[in-house]
């Protein structure tokens, strides 16, 4: 993106690849903006449009915020496929903004080959309390509040390959809000938190560590997976964005002896992942314990944040 001028009420832009922009407005009132949308991952519709309404919100959630109005973004053949199914798009993503305690005031569609959803979502956050995607410092721990592994178990219900449970397992997965684990962590005060999404585990952990000048040790053995996240890798069953993250991350993480399915695991592009958090290791010990308490049961503390080395993540195994 060009350059711009300083504009001292935005809080957050994109130098740091953050999950959302952040604009003051008030000395009590922060506005935050973000975007998302994707081509359907589910085949049920409803379901899509729930997973693609998580995935937006989860944006306000990283940011420390509370989502408020939402706008839809369509592409949509509808003579083609018919109004039907759209409308369970519509109906799903609706549910779960209600669910968020956001209200849907729009959008906009345009007739489109290829099936596309997604949603513009605004939230708001006080200035004072802005949570970014850098700022971790070296003594705290790491904790990841979803498991991973959703691409390629989304690449596998694709090509056929996965159990019912597991099909299930996954869309539960995506569909699930970030806002427990958010309301939750608002009582602590984190150095650092983003969403995993794309970029995977390490993709956005990399942003993290080296906007915060230093660098991670992971577990591998602590990470959350979905269950037969590995026998599917081992079958090659992998997106090609977890394999593009893998190949940008080259010179970035040392994975010590992990097999390189096993590296892609931790490479692999999620859809409406969770939220990862460098805070006080007391605090992050209380944090998961309360994540349990709330049903959610994949976090774990995975690493530790230590001064900067040569590279920005390690993995032990």
């Amino acid at each position: 993106m060009p350059k711009q001028d300083p504009v001292p009420e935005l809080l957050v832009g994109h130098e740091t690849s953050d999950d959302a922009g952040v604009y003051q407005l008030t000395d009590s009132i922060a506005l935050i903006q973000t975007i998302d949308y994707f081509t359907p991952i589910v085949d049920d519709p409803y379901m899509f449009g729930q997973i693609a309404a998580a995935n937006a919100l989860s944006d306000v959630y990283a940011m420390g915020g509370q989502p408020k109005t939402v706008l839809n973004i369509v592409g949509y053949p509808v003579k083609k496929l018919g109004p039907d199914m759209l409308g369970e798009i519509l109906r799903g993503a609706a549910d779960k903004v209600k669910e968020a305690g956001a209200i849907t005031v729009g959008g906009h569609s345009v007739d489109d080959q290829e099936p596309k959803f997604g949603l513009s979502v605004t939230g708001i956050v006080h200035p004072n309390h802005v949570w970014k995607n850098v700022g971790a410092k070296p003594g705290d721990v790491l904790v990841l509040t979803k498991p991973i592994g959703v691409g390629i178990m989304t690449t596998g219900i694709k090509r056929g390959v996965v159990t019912k449970q597991q099909e299930e397992e996954v869309t539960e997965t995506m569909a699930l809000l970030n806002k427990s684990a958010a309301e939750i962590l608002s009582a602590y005060s984190p150095h650092a938190v983003t969403d995993v999404t794309g970029f995977g585990l390490l993709g956005h952990g990399s942003e993290m560590a080296g906007g915060s000048h230093v660098s991670f040790m992971i577990d591998y053995e602590r990470i959350p997976m979905l269950d037969g996240t590995y026998i599917l890798a081992q079958k090659d069953v992998i997106p090609g964005g977890s394999k593009a993250n893998h190949k940008w991350l080259t010179n970035e993480v040392f994975y010590g002896n992990l097999s390189t399915n096993e590296q892609l695991i931790l490479c692999d592009a999620i859809t409406s992942g969770g939220l990862l958090v460098s805070m006080d290791e007391e605090d992050a010990t209380q944090y998961v314990k309360q994540l349990h308490e709330a049903g959610l049961s994949y976090a774990s503390i995975i690493g530790r944040v230590v001064e900067k080395q040569e590279k920005l993540i390690y993995i032990n195994n």
